[in-house]
């Protein structure tokens, strides 16, 4: 079981968690420290034995106290335990609600094969692919977004939600270098898309698509006439020009290009008839990534917008309220009434023992 399901509780009405629960971990050292003071403390009673007889010993420290060292101990311990849940950050949310509400669930499949860092458009495809991706989540703000990469092969990174920022976070550290395979494969990303939309999802569901269409496998126009036939609405983007660009290496810590096995720079052009024809099966539109994209946002927005929306229920919490500053408070407390008590005995206390059991 996840660890912050462990911690997470709720009702109608409000809601608890830790909002960095894997730091709960580190109580896992308390135990460990009871077993280093318990070991200490044999160390130091065979010390004593060591020095002379106990009794005599006790007599030559009569300011020494028998129980601080354990009570300095536990709240060191305590201290500790409160500063470890402080730093998860408790949380308490209130009144959770089931809203009702109608849209349309997408998904942004981005190609990130090492053509996309052609920079045929500036600063290079893949840049304004990103920045592409990043207005049009701004542009559909209130529908289900998704996020896939796609080159070789294709990986979801984020599923259907709202949470629009961390979509963008995503968006923005998308590079060739996290994909194991290189390569052009639409037919994965729309294989992709249809495997993660909702199963009983069959007509409002959009898929867009933003590549130099350099597709090095066969199969994209007869996977994108099957999404069609489950519902799937299909939008190519293109990234790139049709004279084309180099493709830039720095592995050799300068700036030279891709070469193929004639040791030429490998050019690589937009392929516009893929994307077209990957669009026309999907019955949706290709659109061309220009210098001015409003354009692009504009059009591709209004043919989302009148597709029929679905309603599906959304839970919500209220913000959650940080509680953590008063268990640092108490921590910090503890601590301090730690370090300032000495190990000698307390004056009014000295002649009195505590553990005594009177008769």
């Amino acid at each position: 079981m996840h660890l912050r399901h462990c911690f997470a509780f709720a009702n109608a009405d409000f809601m608890f968690r830790f909002e960095h629960p894997y730091y709960l971990y580190a109580l896992e050292l308390i135990p460990l420290l009871g077993v280093f003071f318990y070991f200490m403390q044999q160390a130091r009673r065979r010390a004593r034995q060591r020095f002379g007889n106990t009794a005599l010993v006790q007599q030559l420290m009569p300011q020494a106290s028998r129980y601080k060292h354990a009570t300095k101990f536990w709240l060191l311990v305590l201290g500790l335990i409160f500063l470890i849940v402080g730093w998860a950050n408790p949380q308490w949310g209130t009144k959770r609600e089931t809203i009702k509400r109608k849209g349309i669930d997408v998904f942004i499949a981005l190609d990130v094969s090492n053509s996309m860092l052609a920079e045929d458009i500036a600063p290079s495809r893949l840049e304004r692919a990103k920045k592409f991706a990043e207005d049009l989540i701004e542009k559909l703000r209130g529908e289900r977004i998704g996020f896939i990469l796609f080159a070789g092969n294709a990986y979801l990174q984020v599923p259907l939600t709202i949470d629009y920022a961390a979509l963008n976070i995503f968006i923005k550290s998308a590079h060739p270098d996290l994909m194991p395979t290189q390569g052009t494969s639409i037919n994965a990303a729309i294989a992709q898309a249809d495997r993660w939309f909702p199963m009983e999802n069959k007509r409002h569901k959009v898929l867009v698509i933003i590549s130099d269409g350099e597709s090095h496998e066969e199969g994209a126009l007869a996977k994108a006439e099957e999404a069609r036939k489950n519902g799937l609405l299909i939008f190519t983007i293109g990234a790139g020009t049709s004279e084309g660009g180099f493709i830039p290496d720095y592995s050799s810590g300068r700036l030279d290009f891709k070469r193929d096995e004639r040791n030429e720079p490998v050019r690589t052009r937009l392929d516009e008839t893929t994307l077209r024809q990957v669009a026309a099966k999907g019955e949706g539109a290709y659109f061309n990534l220009t210098a001015d994209t409003e354009p692009v946002l504009k059009a591709l927005d209004q043919r989302i917008q009148v597709l029929e929306k679905q309603e599906f229920e959304q839970r919500a919490f209220s913000e959650f309220e940080s509680y953590f500053q008063y268990f640092l408070g108490l921590a910090l407390l503890i601590l301090v009434i730690e370090f300032l008590m000495s190990y000698s005995k307390n004056r009014y206390l000295a002649d009195k023992d505590l553990f005594r059991i009177q008769e």
